[in-house]
C-alpha cells in the first residue's frame, strides 16, 4: 500500500492508493495548531477491514440501489445486494480497489491523481469503464474531481466519503450548518428513495439559514438548489474552522454516523437514479465523459 502526501501553505492532503483514500487533510485550527479534519486510521494497513468507507472513492455506484438491480434499455444487470439493497457500488467497490498513481504535482497548485480500470461486469456493472481521481490544493481549498468514461452504456455516480471533523469534541452538536436545499428525497426504512422530493420547510432538516445541528442525525440526500453550485458550510466555534462547499451535482447526501463526531458531505447524483425516471441520469455512454467536481473551502471565522 502506498502514501503520497502533497501539501501548500495552506494544507497538507496524505492519500493512499488502496481506495484513492483520503488519510489526512491537515489544516490550522484558530490556534495555529494544525488539525486533522477528516476522520482516520493511523495504520494505512487499517483500511483494508474498514466497512465505512473512511475517506474512500465510493463507486460505481454512490449511494443505494433498489430492486436487485437496474435496467438499460432491454438489459437487466443484477447487483449484490444486502436485505434488498445494493449500496455504495456492492461488495467490493471502488473504496476497496487499488488505484495507480498516475501524476503527482508539486507546482503551486500541488495534486495527485489516482485512476483505475474496472473491467466489464466488475460487481455487474457493463462496460469497461477508465476512472480518474485528481485532488488538487488550490490556496485554502481542496478540489476533487471524479472523471470516468465507457465503451458501453452503464450507469456511474462517483463521490468521496470523508467523514470531515472540525475540532476534537466528542459529538458535533455544536457545529453550525447551513445547506443551499430547499427539499429533499423521501426515503423508505432501508434509505431507499420513495420517488418523492418533499419540502425541507417545517421540518427538522431545514439548515437553509445557519443553524446548530444539536440533536438532529442524517442520512439524507439534499436536493442542491444554488445555481452556482454552492452547497452549503458546517462550522465549528471551537477550533474556528469553516468548511464550505460546492458542487456541480444535483444532490448531497448528508450522513453524520452514530459511532464517532463527524460530518459527511457527499456530493452526487440521486440515490437510486436508475430506478426512477423522474431522477436525472445517472447513464454514460460511449463518447460521453463523466465528471463530478466538488470544492471543500476551508478559512478560520473568529
Amino acid at each position: 500500500m502506498k502514501q503520497v502526501t502533497i501539501k501548500n501553505s495552506e494544507l497538507r492532503l496524505t492519500a493512499l492508493d488502496y481506495g484513492a483514500v483520503i488519510q489526512k487533510l491537515m489544516f490550522r485550527n484558530k490556534d495555529g495548531r494544525w488539525f486533522n479534519v477528516v476522520a482516520s486510521l493511523k495504520n494505512p494497513k487499517d483500511y483494508i477491514s474498514d466497512q465505512i468507507s473512511l475517506g474512500a472513492t465510493v463507486g460505481r455506484f454512490a449511494g443505494r440501489i433498489s430492486g436487485g438491480g437496474f435496467r438499460i434499455g432491454n438489459e437487466v444487470y443484477n447487483l449484490y445486494t444486502e436485505n434488498g439493497v445494493h449500496l455504495h457500488g456492492g461488495s467490493a467497490g471502488f473504496g476497496k480497489k487499488t488505484w495507480k498513481i498516475e501524476q503527482v504535482d508539486d507546482s503551486s497548485h500541488p495534486s495527485l491523481q489516482f485512476t483505475y480500470l474496472s473491467p466489464h461486469m466488475e460487481e455487474g456493472y457493463p462496460g469497461e469503464l477508465k476512472v480518474s481521481i485528481r485532488y488538487t490544493l488550490k490556496n485554502n481549498s481542496l478540489v476533487i474531481e471524479h472523471r470516468a468514461v465507457t465503451d458501453r452504456p452503464t450507469i456511474v455516480n462517483l463521490t468521496n466519503h470523508s467523514y470531515f471533523r472540525l475540532d476534537d469534541r466528542p459529538q458535533i452538536d455544536h457545529y453550525t450548518l447551513r445547506l443551499i436545499s430547499d427539499a429533499l428525497l423521501e426515503t423508505d426504512e432501508k434509505l431507499l428513495p420513495t420517488g418523492r422530493i418533499i419540502p425541507i420547510e417545517g421540518s427538522d432538516f431545514n439548515f437553509r439559514q445557519s443553524n446548530k445541528i444539536g440533536r438532529v442525525r442524517m442520512d439524507t440526500p439534499f436536493v442542491c438548489a444554488s445555481v452556482d453550485g454552492y452547497v452549503g458550510e458546517v462550522f465549528s466555534d471551537i477550533s474556528g474552522i469553516r468548511m464550505r462547499v460546492s458542487s456541480n451535482q444535483p444532490a448531497v447526501v448528508i450522513y453524520t454516523p452514530p459511532e464517532f463526531a463527524a460530518i459527511c458531505f457527499e456530493t452526487q447524483n440521486y440515490p437510486d437514479a436508475p430506478n426512477n425516471n423522474s431522477f436525472p441520469s445517472s447513464i454514460l455512454n460511449p463518447g460521453e465523459t463523466y465528471l463530478n467536481k466538488a470544492v471543500f473551502e476551508f478559512d478560520l471565522v473568529t
